[in-house]
């Protein structure tokens, strides 16, 4: 299975279908079709432990994703999805939970694709792959200011 779902919540707004759809249609998009990546969807304080052991920076966080390179022994990439960063995003912009929670697996996935989101030009081919992947997973289009919560 391409595509490995561990939930380490207990909501579960997404199936775990839903899960593994939204991280192979972004990967499909960036040129990694069948890529093998497990998915752990945890709490903020998880994420924010990650973050701050990896990056330095012991904030929450929605995503974050480790390519473990592809030498055929286990996943190629691992996503952590923070579920309570998309429940308190998604209610703060009055957006679906679901939505949100796809996003952040979308914007992982892309991630272990080569798109990067820290300078201006790459933002918005991350937002523009980001809305393509979703739309075409059937979400609706978001338009607020994402990046401003």
């Amino acid at each position: 299975m391409p595509v490995g779902v561990t939930w380490c919540v207990e909501a579960r707004p997404l199936t775990d279908d839903a899960v593994a759809a939204a991280v192979e249609a972004a990967l499909a998009h960036g040129g990694r079709a069948g890529l093998e990546v497990d998915v752990v969807l945890v709490d903020d304080p998880t994420l924010a432990e990650l973050h701050g052991r990896f990056l330095g920076d012991p904030t929450p966080t929605d995503v974050m994703s480790f390519d473990l390179g592809d030498d055929g022994v286990g996943p190629a990439g691992e996503l952590y999805v923070s579920v309570d960063r998309a429940v308190a995003v998604s209610s703060a912009r009055g957006s679906a939970l679901t939505r949100e929670v796809a996003l952040y697996l979308v914007h992982g996935a892309l991630h272990l694709c080569g798109f990067d989101d820290h300078e201006d030009g790459d933002r918005a081919a991350m937002r523009d792959a980001e809305r393509a992947v979703l739309a075409g997973l059937g979400y609706a289009d978001d338009v607020g200011a994402h990046d401003l919560v």
